[in-house]
């Protein structure tokens, strides 16, 4: 069986939580290679077996070399423990439906699921490199190429919605929450990665302002700091530097960095809705 057909027989399962990004009527999959909604627009299921729902134009910074460095990281064991916290928290659910936003490549999601068996993993990014490698790597799992602005989601379609390490879509995530909903946002510290930060900046990061936010739209019901030092393999450097925001434009042609380890410094947030 082709992929594509493979991944609409498995979104014909799940094909209620979709609502047309155009007119937010329900969707249907047809004939195994199309979501089409009551009004007739239409989304071609692709051969990699992802869906692209945007409806305008968009332009990523993110391309395909920066999601393979991705991938490359987070399969390292990397994130592990806040992998391992996040499916606890999920575990105490049953057979959810998890949707990340700003997936990227998908690994994330992958490593998170994987643990915590029984969900359903939805993913969607507006970067459609980052869903052609989920779509390639990750099997048995619903990818979207969307913009939360114009979601491609029904109503209180997840049980769970992921936001890690990602700009935040506060009014769409409660929409899209079920009541007794959470969501699961991944924040920085001040110490994370900071020996690449401090390879090119003098000044400190502060989450503050950010967790302001999360506590004004949603009831926080724990917070969990995960921090520890990681020795850094060799052949982790280029891929880590290429996947942070933090290095772009700052590394002069053929110039070699060597870190002997690595921090990672971050809050969980967790928060259910506001009814």
């Amino acid at each position: 069986m082709k992929k594509k057909e493979k991944s609409a027989m498995y979104m014909q399962q799940f094909a209620s939580i979709f609502q047309c990004p155009v007119c937010a009527s329900a969707m249907k999959i047809v004939e195994n290679k199309s979501i089409v909604c009551i009004q007739n627009h239409t989304f071609d299921i692709a051969k990699q077996g992802y869906v692209n729902f945007l409806t305008r134009p968009v332009r990523s910074e993110y391309d395909k070399e920066l999601f393979e460095a991705r991938k490359i990281v987070i399969d390292s064991g990397l994130y592990e423990p806040l992998h391992s916290k996040i499916s606890e928290i999920i575990g105490e659910e049953k057979a959810p439906k998890v949707l990340d936003t700003g997936c990227g490549e998908g690994s994330h999601l992958s490593h998170i699921l994987r643990i915590s068996k029984g969900a359903v993993g939805v993913g969607i990014d507006i970067a459609k490199e980052g869903i052609l490698s989920a779509a390639k790597y990750y099997d048995d799992m619903i990818w979207c190429v969307g913009d939360l602005a114009s979601s491609p989601f029904k109503e209180e379609s997840f049980d769970v919605v992921l936001n890690i390490l990602s700009p935040a879509n506060y009014s769409e995530f409660n929409r899209l929450l079920k009541d007794d909903g959470l969501l699961i946002k991944v924040v920085p510290k001040s110490g994370y990665l900071k020996e690449i930060r401090n390879l090119f900046y003098k000044n400190t990061y502060s989450n503050e302002q950010t967790v302001e936010r999360f506590k004004e739209n949603f009831q926080q019901v724990e917070t969990y700091e995960l921090s520890y030092k990681v020795p850094l393999d060799e052949y982790l450097f280029q891929p880590l530097l290429q996947m942070t925001p933090l290095t772009w434009n700052k590394l002069n042609a053929g110039e070699e960095v060597r870190l002997p380890e690595i921090s990672i410094d971050l809050e969980v947030l967790i928060g259910r809705k506001n009814v």
